[in-house]
């Protein structure tokens, strides 16, 4: 996940964005918008821990481990 991707998940989690001082972004945070970033930190992450299931190719077993890990964000 590189910057552009957590700026724009805060943005999209509905933190207000406050200004940029010193090459940084701050964001005003509350509580259900910590919550829907932290939802979509979790989800991307997931995601992108499945995707590694298939790097070398798909198998069963890396079908599997993705499922898993995909699994895990119906289950909140």
């Amino acid at each position: 996940m590189d910057r552009e991707e957590i700026i724009r998940m805060a943005r999209e989690a509905g933190l207000g964005d406050t200004g940029v001082r010193e090459g940084f972004i701050f964001f005003q945070p509350g509580t259900d918008g910590l919550e829907r970033f932290a939802a979509l930190v979790a989800a991307a992450e997931r995601e992108a821990c499945a995707s590694i299931c298939f790097q070398e190719g798909p198998s069963i077993d890396g079908e599997l481990i993705a499922e898993a890990i995909r699994a895990r964000g119906e289950k909140a």
